[in-house]
């Protein structure tokens, strides 16, 4: 009896997943800023743009390739409730990791371009979650491998 493995997704799936992992990430970038203030309100801002110019290429990148484009939620369900700065800087910190796992995954099913697109994403999602945690005053600061499932 042989055992049966499940196929691994393509470039399409991989890519269609870190699809979803951006519309996550610019959704709870909207309950994130409004419990910022100043300069961290301002890095919010920025980091929900930088989802977005992601979410917009992938979505045309998706559609010109012929191949399914996830369609965005109404909403997410959150891992806590963000009801204050402290929190509202641990969802930051776990967004960027969970989208920077979405796109660690993708590497290897990428190549060319898409690998280096894929790669440049992982970095902006880890160097990110590096400076959410370092204004939360969470430890670990930094973390060996982002990305990497628990």
């Amino acid at each position: 009896m042989t055992a049966r493995t499940t196929p691994s997704p393509g470039p399409a799936q991989a890519l269609a997943d870190a699809l979803a992992a951006e519309y996550a990430a610019i959704w709870a970038y909207g309950v994130i800023g409004v419990h910022l203030a100043g300069t961290q309100r301002t890095a919010a801002r920025a980091a929900e743009a930088a989802h977005r110019a992601r979410r917009d290429t992938l979505v045309v990148q998706l559609s010109e390739a012929g191949g399914q484009v996830p369609a965005d939620r109404a909403g997410y369900a959150l891992p806590y409730p963000v009801t204050d700065r402290a929190s509202a800087l641990r969802l930051a910190v776990e967004i960027e990791h969970r989208a920077a796992g979405h796109w660690r995954a993708a590497l290897a099913h990428t190549t060319g371009a898409d690998r280096n697109r894929a790669l440049a994403a992982l970095t902006d999602c880890a160097l990110r979650a590096t400076r959410w945690r370092r204004a939360a005053g969470l430890t670990p600061v930094t973390v060996a491998f982002p990305g990497r499932p628990g």
